[in-house]
């Protein structure tokens, strides 16, 4: 991987030359549009960093995605049930797929395969100088390599340009899908709470508030206050017996009993 290296930064980091992996991903495209048939592709990634990316490249190329540990014998062994016999590979680490690697070696089918500096080339027939450890740079080493799939095939161009985002391709955290989720549900609730408090009171009418204030000093015609007073009627005043006042008697003098 030497001829792939730029230069090596004062940490101990190499820097890929960008111009290179930008030349083999273009092989790499070309070679995958070779093949008539999208099915008899095969991309593999045992490292959970990588499996969103096989996944979204397999669905937009119609290639066939395998994500977790790789069956020994799949490609060898025919009397296995999940037995395939692909005409091309695509691994995303050679270090964790190096049991793809070497069956794929014992049946002639050639490797495709993003490697690092610290990468066995031993079965590899197209390497693509890249980081293979973060989970940013596999799932952008996939959406470029789909992307130039697809402008080979004809379906994506610069009249109809490719609306997937990268991110797509991004691994994601289980905690970090549930900490999204639970501030979905949050941010929901708050909205629907928001909602019912700022809801008209029963009874506000056009003319005042469902208090009978009224800004404007006119009459309120609807609300609250106004039907309650519309349907409120004063009491008459009992009338006096006889038609006449009431007359109270006068107390008797008692005298000197006092």
């Amino acid at each position: 991987m030497d001829r792939y290296v730029y230069r090596r930064r004062n940490d101990g980091v190499f820097v890929f030359n960008l111009a290179k992996t930008w030349d083999k991903l273009q092989m790499a495209a070309r070679v995958i549009v070779a093949i008539d048939n999208p099915q008899d592709i095969v991309a593999i990634s045992a490292r959970p960093y990588g499996q969103r990316g096989v996944l979204k490249f397999a669905h937009h190329t119609g290639a066939n995605g395998v994500v977790g540990r790789h069956t020994p014998g799949s490609f060898t062994n025919q009397s296995q049930k999940g037995f395939s016999e692909p005409r091309l590979v695509i691994v995303t680490d050679p270090r964790t797929d190096h049991q793809a690697i070497r069956e794929a070696g014992y049946m002639n089918i050639p490797v495709i395969a993003f490697c690092d500096t610290d990468s066995d080339l031993a079965g590899i027939d197209i390497a693509i100088p890249a980081n293979n450890k973060g989970k940013h740079a596999i799932g952008m080493l996939y959406w470029l390599l789909t992307r130039m799939v697809l402008q080979m095939r004809g379906s994506v161009s610069a009249v109809s340009p490719w609306d997937v985002m990268v991110d797509m391709f991004f691994y994601r955290e289980p905690e970090e899908l549930k900490e999204q989720e639970e501030a979905q549900e949050a941010a929901a609730a708050e909205a629907e709470g928001t909602a019912g408090f700022n809801a008209a009171l029963p009874g506000e009418g056009e003319y005042g508030d469902a208090y009978g204030y009224n800004p404007s000093g006119e009459a309120v015609q609807g609300g609250f206050a106004g039907g309650f007073a519309a349907d409120f009627e004063a009491a008459a005043a009992p009338a006096a017996a006889g038609g006449a006042g009431i007359e109270y008697a006068q107390p008797e003098s008692f005298g000197s009993q006092f």
